[in-house]
């Protein structure tokens, strides 16, 4: 445990503010007024250039109820989670929004039906006047300037107790501490400190910063999915199993130091 106590007690979230909520903006007296306007533009361009693909995230689907049936997955990639949830739910409907047309071409053979769009100016009127059963945010809201606003603008599309769904990268899990201990923050081109991230959260923050001041939604479940740093026991002794174990103590016990990624469901209040 000797490790354990060197992560938790050396570097306190505390020590680290700048970590918790950070925020590109732009000071009231910027020279020219259009920067931070060009700045944004810039940014989601870049985000629009890159094409996402992985395995979904079933750690974040696990928390969708049974009864959801209508299901937007809003930032969808190429449709990692619409696949996921046709295996495991093959009576889903689910539709996408996605910044990028080439994500949404391979996204849509499962998808009911897809949109680009940017969701930080856009007006939604795409959607009409559908409305789901749960929406899904899954690493999507760190790259967002104002999260909480886009959540809430989203509220109108999600039926009366109805299920929100969110994953953030945790900034404070263990090999993240590791490399702030050696003194380094440099951006990457994914992971935690992805360069196209503007807020950065952790299990003690994320519900506070992202969903705790919408009056429309009330916290249901909160959790992390993550491992622990077993390293050759992992590979070499101990049975999947084992492993498996220790990593759900691990992420119960610890959540903010071996969670990697943070997961909240929330319902919308009827």
């Amino acid at each position: 445990m000797f490790l354990v106590d060197i992560l938790i007690y050396s570097i306190p979230s505390q020590s680290l503010p700048q970590l918790v909520d950070h925020n590109v903006s732009f000071p009231a007296d910027t020279p020219d007024p259009g920067q931070a306007r060009t700045a944004a533009v810039a940014l989601a361009e870049s985000v629009a250039d890159r094409t996402y693909y992985n395995n979904g995230n079933p750690a974040l689907l696990d928390l969708l109820e049974t009864n959801c049936k209508f299901i937007l997955d809003v930032g969808c990639g190429s449709g990692d989670n619409a696949r996921l949830l046709k295996e495991r739910r093959p009576q889903s409907i689910v539709f996408g929004i996605t910044l990028s047309q080439t994500e949404l071409e391979a996204a849509s053979q499962d998808l009911e039906a897809g949109w680009v769009a940017d969701i930080e100016t856009s007006d939604l009127a795409f959607l009409g006047s559908r409305t789901f059963d749960a929406i899904i945010f899954s690493h999507v809201l760190e790259h967002l300037r104002e999260p909480p606003k886009i959540l809430e603008r989203f509220l109108r599309f999600l039926k009366p107790e109805g299920f929100l769904l969110i994953a953030v990268p945790n900034v404070l899990v263990w090999s993240q501490r590791l490399k702030f201990m050696a003194g380094q923050f440099e951006y990457l081109n994914g992971g935690v400190l992805d360069d196209t991230h503007l807020r950065f959260f952790t299990y003690l923050t994320a519900d506070q910063y992202l969903v705790s001041n919408l009056a429309g939604l009330r916290i249901t479940r909160k959790s992390v999915s993550g491992s622990v740093p077993l390293w050759l026991l992992r590979r070499h002794v101990f049975p999947q199993r084992l492993s498996a174990w220790l990593d759900r103590i691990g992420c119960k016990v610890y959540p903010n130091l071996f969670g990697d990624q943070v997961l909240i469901q929330a319902r919308k209040r009827s």
